[in-house]
């Protein structure tokens, strides 16, 4: 590896180790966009809760890689509700809707009821599905004040944002509530080291062009520097036989792995249990 990402990854060691200072001028003479990046972050401070950030959000989620990401687990999901025909759908942290709107434009069964989750109001509000029950909450208070029941629960790039423990509680409380659960999720490498960290997030930042910035500071950046240091994570994310594992533990007796596309991050994956 070259001495310019080095610099980032001693970066993020100094930032793991506490000392701030060192870690922001590691950064700035690192000689990348992702430095750069992360000594702007260091000097002004953090921003707040990532998914609190529309605009940072949906800048993210809309340009890169999630385009073609995103293009292509609408037509997975748009496929699955004309094979499996749900009446009623469950979605668990829809965001603005970017996975659901065009996976029920482009399928020609519609189920008859839609139940939207999500934590953010603000990203619930644009979430353009006529008809679709909201509700601006988190997965674990949702299922604990409402009792209903579906064919089909899916949650796309949102199960990784609840904590293991939590988590397990929402995919049990699940198996007793619908017939099949579909995640898409990212096949992370069980351990990756800040060497590996700075080398992925440096090609995510470039996919930006001029939104870089605002997607760097406003969403990436929180999120690398959780996982990197361990603190103030919004991410815990698996090896797709890690995903498999859990879901078989909250009582799936059939569990499915489908490669979906490629990702600057990791390859993502589309995991159906019934």
């Amino acid at each position: 590896m070259g001495a310019v990402l080095t610099g980032v990854a001693g970066a993020l060691a100094a930032y793991r180790a506490g000392d701030v200072g060192r870690a922001r001028a590691l950064a700035a003479e690192s000689g990348t966009r992702l430095g750069a990046e992360l000594a702007t972050y260091w000097t002004d401070g953090t921003s707040g809760p990532v998914y609190d950030q529309p605009a940072a959000f949906t800048a993210f989620i809309r340009g890169g890689g999630n385009v073609e990401l995103y293009r292509r687990l609408s037509e997975g999901l748009a496929a699955r509700y004309d094979s499996w025909r749900p009446e009623a759908v469950l979605d668990v942290g829809c965001g603005d809707g970017l996975a659901i709107e065009p996976a029920l434009a482009a399928a020609t069964f519609q189920p008859s009821r839609i139940d939207l989750v999500e934590p953010s109001a603000a990203l619930l509000s644009a979430v353009e599905v006529a008809g679709a029950r909201r509700f601006p909450l988190t997965a674990q208070d949702f299922l604990g004040s409402d009792g209903s029941t579906w064919n089909l629960v899916q949650s796309t790039f949102a199960m990784q944002s609840i904590e293991p423990a939590a988590r397990a509680e929402v995919l049990s409380e699940l198996r007793s509530r619908t017939d099949r659960v579909v995640l898409a999720e990212f096949d992370v490498p069980e351990h990756a080291d800040l060497a590996s960290l700075a080398q992925r997030y440096e090609r995510g930042v470039a996919e930006y062009g001029a939104q870089a910035s605002l997607v760097a500071q406003g969403f990436l950046l929180p999120v690398l520097l959780g996982v990197a240091a361990g603190e103030a994570r919004t991410n815990w994310e698996h090896p797709a036989a890690e995903w498999a594992r859990q879901l078989e533990a909250a009582g799936f007796s059939s569990v499915t792995v489908d490669r979906l596309a490629d990702y600057w991050w990791s390859p993502a994956v589309l995991i159906t249990a019934s």
